[in-house]
């Protein structure tokens, strides 16, 4: 039976529906906004042996035709997924994953798929909302409601679900994802927001949430699904044991500093438990536990230990609660490449590399949605080396694509206009060495190597990760640049990037069930304040972007012509821009709007290049003076080249002053000759003339005081030897 619910938030209806299609899931149900619609659908299955985390899967799709467009390429065919669809599906599953039961091990599998796209209300926030909801109505012990919403600031006023033109000139586009208790969820980016305006439009975001939380709870009071009983595993006698002969010596190991010093003094602790626990080899006495049994024990432990120690004030790098591990930055560490960058803080190294390319360089992005090219890409790399882990090296995962496109538009904002800048840029960040907010390290290393390429900057921009443990509502405490230990073992990663000004990137991810206001204010307070001590240590290695860029890089020089031009310019099959370009060893792009783009290794090729260009797609003006050369002689003139393929004629009697009897006595093929516009006819034909174009020329080099005599006197003198006859042109 089909069962449907609906409410108008924002522009548009939001409507849920389930009961029809997709029976034989757990959990099946529509969502849509306008005309853009979600299919979610939630399995579960049983546990698979020995496994000690929680097996959810979440796995977003779009289906092009929902958009009515085919695949490009040459197979018709979705494929591997696309970076959007990675990132999206990161979205659906980081603040579902908090709400199941604590040890749950059952496979869990949410897939949405987009199967109708208005090419305007965003998709991703339904998928959001529907997964959630399939699991509300299925049998899965799932502790919602969940729900999620998009809001964009713009001119002040928070808009709900707002149309991707809407976010493209928002101050401030959010979502975020909330339960009744509160916010789960943020993932962000602004343009220099100030801390408490983002802190109001988060609030007024989670108002909105309890609106799709109504509608929620509405359609699961229709549904009325039987809930699966999930009792979780108490800890045992083994932990009780554990905890009662190791619990001192634990506090000291994970107080050890250094974090591969900390690993080896917890690792000897473990073997040493083992070994006093264990059954000597040999002996036929049974344990009264197995590994597995002793590793989930003993885990429980370690976060015990950790989370006391937090909530004691002590850190396992024993820094104050506030406190930034020492920072050293560095520029221009490689040689040849267009700019580099090291940013170290504690043992999270990230190296940056910074390429400056051409147009030609752009990233063509396809999809549902509308195709658009890419000026700025930030390529984010994590190798197991830098954990001291070995692993198969395969390509990009979903952490490496979510971390860099959270640094990626965290430094988006402030980057130079194409018309100020007209390069494309790629950063690469290698992580060399992590424990602890590789992604903040990768923003305030990109925004060093930018400016070591020179690449001309509004505004610096650094980013922290603020961590949280929390007790209870009223027992809580905020640590600043967290290392591994307090992400796993703590309850927030809160990373936060922007400048002096205000807020660029947010991103928040919980293990806790939600956080409350005064958090989310107090954290984006003290990210602030860590925020500004970062960018003195970065500034005070390099105050500004350089003034050039690497003589290494590219020179680009940009124009725009009259777009009736670009034909002229282009020539008959590409003849014209293809003789320019091996002339000048450059290569120049053509826009549809009129935009030309030069580029070529030097300098003085690319100006040779745009004076070229300019030369050829300018405006003939009648009355003006031109440098021309000859191009072919007739009995009746010589036609003169003013501007690459653009020449006139300029007649015999318009040579010269006096009589010419041929015009091969003034001029031949290839000679340069000044010539003046006299007119240009219905037919677009150019008439030139020679002798006024000397005479003005002459005027202008002698003041003007000469009379119109002397500077005739004054022109060049014509052959000697002339003949005058009846087959003589007269003047």
């Amino acid at each position: 039976m089909k069962t449907r619910v609906e409410e108008k938030i924002g522009g548009e209806s939001l409507w849920i529906e389930t009961g029809e299609l997709g029976k034989q899931a757990a959990g099946c149900c529509l969502v849509g906004y306008g005309d853009t619609v979600v299919l979610c659908a939630v399995t579960g299955g049983p546990p698979r042996p020995g496994i000690d985390f929680f097996p959810l899967s979440c796995d977003y799709r779009e289906r092009y035709a929902a958009a009515g467009k085919f695949p490009g390429g040459f197979l018709k065919r979705e494929g591997r997924p696309t970076n959007r669809e990675v990132l999206i599906s990161r979205l659906v599953d980081r603040p579902i994953r908090p709400l199941f039961p604590e040890g749950y091990r059952d496979e869990v599998q949410i897939q949405a798929i987009t199967m109708a796209a208005d090419r305007q209300n965003d998709p991703a926030v339904l998928a959001m909302i529907g997964s959630a909801t399939a699991l509300m109505i299925s049998p899965i012990p799932f502790e919602g409601p969940l729900a999620s919403v998009r809001v964009a600031l713009i001119d002040g006023l928070v808009v709900p679900f707002p149309t991707e033109e809407m976010c493209s000139h928002a101050d401030l586009d959010l979502i975020i994802s909330g339960s009744d208790a509160g916010v789960l969820m943020i993932e962000g980016f602004g343009r220099e927001v100030p801390e408490d305006v983002v802190s109001d439009t988060i609030m007024a975001g989670f108002e909105f949430i309890k609106q799709v939380i109504a509608l929620q709870k509405k359609l699961v009071e229709q549904v009325q699904p039987e809930k699966v009983a999930f009792e979780p595993v108490q800890p045992g006698a083994l932990y009780e044991t554990l905890r009662s002969r190791y619990y001192d010596a634990f506090r000291t190991a994970k107080t050890t500093v250094g974090k591969l010093e900390r690993a080896a003094a917890v690792a000897a602790l473990k073997e040493q438990a083992l070994a006093e626990l264990m059954p000597p080899e040999g002996q036929e006495q049974e344990a009264a536990f197995t590994i597995e049994q002793f590793e989930d024990a003993w885990h429980e432990l370690e976060r015990r230990v950790v989370r006391d120690l937090l909530l004691a004030g002590t850190r396992p790098d024993r820094r104050a609660m506030n406190e930034i591990r020492p920072i050293t930055c560095k520029v221009d560490v490689l040689p040849r490449v267009h700019g580099s960058a090291i940013f170290q803080r504690g043992e999270t190294q990230a190296m940056i590399t910074v390429t400056l390319g051409t147009p030609r360089d752009e990233q063509r992005v396809d999809g549902i949605i509308d195709e658009y090219s890419k000026k700025f890409m930030l390529d984010y790399y994590f190798p197991p080396f830098c954990v001291g882990e070995c692993r198969p090296i395969r390509g990009p995962g979903r952490r490496e694509i979510g971390h860099g496109a959270l640094a990626e538009r965290s430094v988006e904002p402030v980057l130079p206009s194409p018309e100020e800048f007209p390069y494309t840029i790629r950063i690469i960040s290698d992580i060399l060495e992590s424990n602890g907010s590789s992604s903040m390290a990768t923003v305030c290393g990109a925004t060093l190597g930018m400016m070591a390429a020179g690449v001309p900057i509004v505004n610096p921009v650094a980013g922290i990760s603020i961590g949280l443990v929390k007790e209870s509502e009223e027992q809580w405490s905020l640590l600043t640049d967290i290392i591994g230990d307090e992400d796993h073992f703590g309850d927030m990663d809160f990373k936060v990037a922007g400048t002096p000004n205000g807020v660029t990137g947010i991103q928040l991810d919980l293990k806790a069930k939600s956080i409350s206001e005064a958090i989310i204010r107090t954290t984006l307070k003290q990210a602030r304040e860590a925020r500004v001590e970062i960018l003195k240590k970065m500034l005070s290695v390099i105050p500004r972007p350089r003034p050039d860029i690497s003589p290494w890089a590219p020179r680009l020089l940009r124009t725009k012509i009259d777009t009736e031009k670009i034909g002229a310019l282009i020539g008959p099959g590409g003849k014209t821009i293809r003789s320019l370009q091996e002339k000048t060893r450059s290569v120049i792009e053509v826009e549809d709007d009129g935009t030309v783009t030069i580029s070529a290794t030097t300098l003085e090729d690319a100006q040779a290049a745009l004076r070229q260009v300019e030369a050829l797609t300018a405006s003939i003006e009648i009355g003006k003076i031109y440098d021309g050369r000859v191009t072919s002689i007739k009995d009746f003139g010589a036609f003169v080249e003013i501007f690459p393929g653009r020449d006139g004629l300029c007649h015999i009697s318009e040579l010269a002053d006096e009589y010419v009897s041929s015009v091969s006595d003034i001029c031949k093929v290839g000679d340069a000759m000044p010539v003046k516009v006299i007119a240009i006819d219905d037919q677009d034909r150019v008439k030139l003339s020679r002798k006024i174009a000397l005479r003005e020329l002459m005027q202008k080099q002698n003041g003007g005081e000469q009379e119109e005599g002397v500077a005739q006197q004054q022109s060049p003198p014509t052959h000697q030897h002339r003949r005058q006859g009846p087959g003589h042109r007269r003047r």
